[in-house]
């Protein structure tokens, strides 16, 4: 499968500084149905439905000129969402101050905890856990992390 993920990305990054949203992620897979582009894009405050209207406009038209895939594709553009998966450095660093669930590996066994991310270090991250205890963990030891949304953070994403 030919991936297109840096020339969308190099597109999308045009089309973001005009509007002033930032990309979170692109995800590309292969269903049955053809290929499908996904592009979540954010701001400080979130973006709005019509915002990633307009976006998937600009970048459509840009993809449809360029003729670059050849094949069927589908494109999304969405947010990432209140419970946003954690991926790039940057993601651990949009996400201070804010519950995450967390799963990593320690001697060869799967944990997983939830808690508050205090740091965000060079290599590693520091969670406050459910007892109050601070837990550093390796970036290369992460298997999986996103955000997690709760009622007392409901004031804070109105």
């Amino acid at each position: 499968m030919i991936h297109y993920r840096t020339a969308i990305e190099d597109i999308a990054r045009r089309i973001c500084a005009d509007m002033h949203v930032s990309i979170y992620d692109i995800e590309e897979k292969m269903t049955q149905k053809g290929r499908i582009i996904t592009v979540f894009v954010t701001r400080t405050g979130g973006v709005t439905l019509d915002e990633c209207a307009q976006f998937s406009y600009a970048l459509s038209a840009e993809l449809d000129a360029l003729d670059m895939i050849a094949e069927r594709y589908f494109l999304e553009v969405s947010s990432p969402g209140l419970e946003r998966p954690l991926k790039l450095k940057i993601h651990y660093l949009s996400a201070i101050n804010e519950m995450i669930a967390i799963q990593w590996v320690q001697a060869d066994q799967k944990i997983h905890t939830a808690g508050k991310l205090l740091e965000v270090n060079p290599g590693s991250m520091v969670v406050e856990g459910k007892n109050g205890e601070r837990i550093e963990i390796p970036y290369n030891a992460v298997n999986k992390a996103r955000t997690i949304f709760t009622e007392t953070q409901k004031g804070s994403h109105k």
